[in-house]
Parts: structure tokens; sequence; C-alpha cells
């Protein structure tokens, strides 16, 4: 056990093989990242860029200033940069950001986030592919940047595809990641009523990077928290998104376990608001490349 705890081999392998694994989640369930948020776009731009969602993406930009990240002038590639919930907020500091995403709707919402930032000059450049897809080496991005940032995105599911992150970066490299299961007030309200395994919404990703990153020697800080939201939704809507977490329970979504929610939602909550409470655990760790020691950043 000892021998295999510090054996680089054995933990790269296993979280290749961990069924619980983002990526073999992902394949498993047949979701194609680069659609899924093809027709909750609008949604999720409204969300990131609310009161809430601005708290949550400067809470987020503040601690990596903590950790001595300055964004005046630095130059960022935020891989998997949805509307820009972090692009922006990452220009307003100065810095000069390359935003990786394929969602096309996402990508048409980014441009319209960034338009009056890049009026004068552009400081987000739009890049509209999947970040897997990219030749590096081609493009020039092989330690081009200050900071590579990778938040909650499924471009990291092996430590091979965490080494294609680094290679982009010069100085720092952010990246989050579930830490646990999820949590979801109505999933668990109605599970009980179907036939399916609650432990299927586990995550191991992060002990995987964070054990990784430990054998193989970088300098790094991270951080797990527990985050929750609130949200209300229509009963209509309520239904449609316990069918859509249901395939994370290894549960078909069919007409026998939609009957169930529904009849479960209509008698529970009538003609609503349904109020759902969701989140878990989530993992943060900022990667050093450049100046390793603490007292070389830290202010006294």
């Amino acid at each position: 056990m000892t021998q295999d705890l510090f054996n680089v081999q054995v933990w790269e392998q296993a979280w290749k093989a961990d069924p619980k694994a983002m990526g073999n989640k992902m394949k498993r369930m047949g979701i194609d990242f680069a659609h899924s948020f093809d027709h909750k776009a609008k949604a999720f731009n409204e969300e990131v860029f609310s009161e809430a969602g601005r708290r949550r993406a400067e809470r987020i930009v503040g601690w990596n200033e903590g950790q001595g990240v300055d964004f005046g002038g630095l130059s960022v590639l935020d891989i998997g940069a949805a509307s820009g919930g972090f692009s922006v907020p990452f220009a307003e500091r100065g810095a000069s950001v390359t935003a990786v995403e394929p969602c096309i709707p996402l990508v048409e919402l980014l441009e319209a986030n960034t338009a009056e930032l890049n009026r004068d000059r552009v400081r987000v450049s739009i890049v509209p592919e999947a970040f897997e897809d990219i030749d590096l080496a081609d493009r020039g991005w092989e330690q081009a940047f200050d900071l590579v940032f990778v938040s909650m995105c499924p471009t990291i599911v092996d430590w091979d595809s965490v080494e294609r992150v680094l290679s982009c970066a010069r100085q720092f490299c952010y990246i989050s990641l579930p830490a646990g299961g999820s949590q979801h007030s109505l999933m668990n309200e109605v599970l009980p009523l179907l036939p399916v395994r609650k432990s299927g919404a586990e995550a191991s990703d992060m002990a995987y990077l964070l054990h990784l990153l430990y054998l193989k020697g970088y300098s790094y800080e991270s951080i797990v928290t527990r985050e929750m939201k609130t949200t209300e939704l229509s009963p209509e809507a309520a239904i449609e998104e316990v069918m859509a977490v249901l395939q994370n329970h290894h549960a078909v979504p069919n007409e026998a376990s939609r009957k169930i929610v529904t009849d479960y939602v209509r008698r529970t909550y009538g003609d609503g608001p349904v109020t759902i409470s969701q989140g878990g655990r989530f993992g943060k760790v900022l990667i050093r490349l450049k100046e390793q020691n603490m007292y070389s950043w830290v202010k006294v």
C-alpha cells in the first residue's frame, strides 16, 4: 500500500481507469460538452453575470490575487471561458486574455460581454475551438501565457490533459474541479423513489490532481470549499433539471422515471415555485512554475 501511494505510474493509470473520473463519466453518458450548453447558454450567462455570480467570480479572482497573481499586464489563457465570467474581470484588471470556448451560443454571448472592453483595443481574444483540438506548437502557445486558467472545465480528465494545460503556462496555472459528490435538494427528495444508486454522482479528479502534483514535485497552493446556491424554478423546469441530473446516477431518463418525478413535483410543490439548493465541495489549486519560494512573492 505504501509503495503504491508514492508510485506515479500507479496514480496516473488509476485516474485514467477510474469510472468516477470526469472523462470516463462523460464518455459513459455520451455527453458532448461542445454542445451540451447550447440550449441553456442564455440562462447560464444570466446566472454568471448576476450579482451572486459576480461575487463568486470576485472571490476566486481575489483568492488568486492573494496568492500573488497580479493581473495588471498579465497574459491569460482562459480555457473553457464560457460567456466570460472570468475573462471579463481579468481584462478589467488589465490582463490580456485569450478565451477558448467551443460552444457557439456561449461564444456569441462572450463576444457581446467583451464588446465594450474590446472597443479601443483587443483585451479579450476569442478562440471558438475546443482546447483539445488545438495544435499548441503550431499556434505558438507553448509556455506562451503568464497564467493558464481552467475553472470547472471538462478539459481536465487525466494527468496527460493536465500536462497539456501546464505546457502553455510560464508562471501560474489555476485549475478547479469538483471535490466529491454533488448535492441537489430536489434530486435527494426523488432519489429514494427511483431505482438508482446515489454513489454514481461522486467525483474523484481533484484527489488525483493534488496527489500527482505532490508526487511530481510541483509547488502549489490549494483549497477545498463547500459552495451552495439556491434557485427557484417552475415545476416544469424543475422536472427537466432532475431528468438531466439523473444521468449522473447511472439512470436512463425514461418515461417511467419521468412519471415518478412529475407526480412527486406536482404533488409536493403544486404550481410552484420549486426552491432548489445545489452545490457541493470544489477544489482549487494554483500551481507555481516560476516563483516557487513563497518569500519571493508574499507581501509582508
